[in-house]
């Protein structure tokens, strides 16, 4: 059944196009029933396509020049340059792309880790972040906002597109001891939650960084773990000693 898809937009990334695509208007079934965009899930890869090619026609761009990368949890930034083929960019191994290649559409896949769209839309720049805790503690928000500078930005604005948030997020104490090591002002990211054990606060964690890095910044605020209706989520699916999830796509386009 083919259902309207849904995308969330952000005022402060206009007028470049972008969306946060929630699991409405797929083709996935069971498990991943919607717009599941994993390869990396055992859902049917030729479903997957077929999901990509919704979200490419919806953003304006042919299906190959949707480009993604593998995601492995780096501070590591991929750069699409005039002449590349964001096909070629779906075996390297990084969690920030960026270009400044008009008519190419940059894209992230999560499942409660934050998806981070980027643009300065006078320089023509923008750039795409997966930003786990890992990624995100590593450097991977600063790499990419240094990336785009590279190419000319000098205003960037970024959206912190539906991820975890801090009521649902709870963590062990080696987590937190590793995120205070390198700041115990870090300390401000954490409250203790029902069962006594720490509550990480993940969208509030990159918004700081982002603002750090000089850049204005906002969440939709929008929960991937409380919202099965909308959004498909990790430690939800893990929780309910699912097999698998789906994964959601966030794009930006020139």
């Amino acid at each position: 059944m083919h259902t309207t898809l849904e995308i969330l937009t952000h005022p402060l990334l206009e007028p470049v196009r972008h969306g946060f695509f929630t699991r409405k208007g797929g083709a996935s079934s069971g498990l991943f029933s919607g717009l599941n965009c994993g390869y990396g899930s055992s859902d049917q890869g030729e479903i997957v396509t077929i999901n990509r090619g919704r979200v490419a026609e919806a953003m304006g761009v042919p299906l190959n020049r949707l480009t993604t990368v593998h995601q492995v949890h780096s501070p590591d930034v991929a750069v699409l340059r005039n002449g590349d083929q964001p096909a070629d960019f779906a075996k390297i191994r990084a969690d920030g792309i960026v270009t400044d290649q008009p008519g190419t559409a940059l894209a992230v896949l999560t499942a409660d880790c934050q998806p981070i769209l980027l643009a300065d839309a006078q320089a023509g720049v923008i750039g795409a972040v997966h930003a786990g805790w890992r990624g995100a503690l590593s450097g991977v928000i600063e790499a990419t906002v240094g990336a785009m500078a590279d190419l000319g930005a000098t205003r960037i604005r970024a959206v912190i597109g539906p991820c975890i948030s801090q009521a649902n997020y709870e963590v062990g104490q080696e987590f937190m001891d590793e995120v205070l090591a390198e700041d115990h002002d870090h300390h401000r990211f954490f409250v203790e939650g029902p069962n006594g054990r720490p509550m990480f606060d993940l969208p509030g964690f990159g918004l700081m960084r982002l603002r750090e890095a000089g850049v204005e910044a906002e969440w939709t605020r929008h929960c991937t773990y409380a919202d099965p209706g909308r959004f498909y989520s990790y430690r939800r699916s893990t929780h309910q000693h699912e097999a698998d999830y789906g994964r959601l796509i966030s794009v930006i386009a020139l």
